[in-house]
């Protein structure tokens, strides 16, 4: 029975830990990308996104490193990053959001950003749904947490993809700022249920 559930367990590791590669090689494919699309539309945003896939590349190695030991004080030092990256995340989401109304910036049309916003949302929320399950199953608060943090990037990915669509289909440049400061909700509130060990 103990080597039926220490299989059963090593499995779901390497499936966290996979899920953790997936998530990182995704990431930094996704810099250059939008690298390249923000220098081209000369787009904040998508500049902004960029550095929100730096965010989630730390988040996933935070909990690469959690997984390959145990140890409650492992855990709480992990979650307290992770909790770190989401409050890194709201503040840029909210200055990069000011910044662009206050400045009234008006980016290019860009399809490269638009594609690549599109297909990110639909692997990030297919990722953050393998990682909730997984962490249920190994009761592992790190892995469900940063779970969480590749939610939140694919409901970013959404909201840069709406303001891009608006941008180029009806000239709205302001829709996806405003979008950005509706996710530094869920951000301040990861954080705060992080630190305050609700998780």
């Amino acid at each position: 029975m103990n080597t039926s559930k220490e299989t059963a367990r090593t499995s779901l590791l390497r499936r966290g830990f996979a899920l953790e590669y997936a998530t990182l090689a995704w990431n930094v494919v996704g810099i250059v990308v939008l690298a390249v699309a923000a220098l081209s539309a000369r787009s904040v945003a998508l500049a902004g996104f960029g550095l929100d896939s730096l965010i989630e590349i730390g988040a996933s190695t935070v909990v690469i490193w959690e997984l390959s030991a145990t140890g409650e004080d492992r855990q709480r030092r992990a979650l307290r990053l992770i909790g770190g990256a989401f409050a890194v995340l709201a503040v840029y989401l909210s200055v990069q959001s000011i910044v662009v109304l206050a400045a009234g910036y008006h980016p290019h049309h860009s399809v490269l950003g638009i594609v690549w916003t599109a297909i990110t949302a639909v692997v990030m929320f297919a990722l953050a749904a393998g990682k909730a399950r997984t962490g249920a199953a190994l009761d592992n608060p790190v892995l469900k947490t940063e779970g969480q943090v590749t939610f939140i990037d694919g409901l970013l990915a959404a909201a840069v993809l709406v303001g891009l669509a608006a941008n180029a289909l009806f000239g709205i440049w302001w829709a996806d700022p405003w979008a950005g400061l509706v996710i530094v909700y869920y951000a301040v509130r990861e954080a705060r249920e992080t630190f305050s060990g609700e998780h």
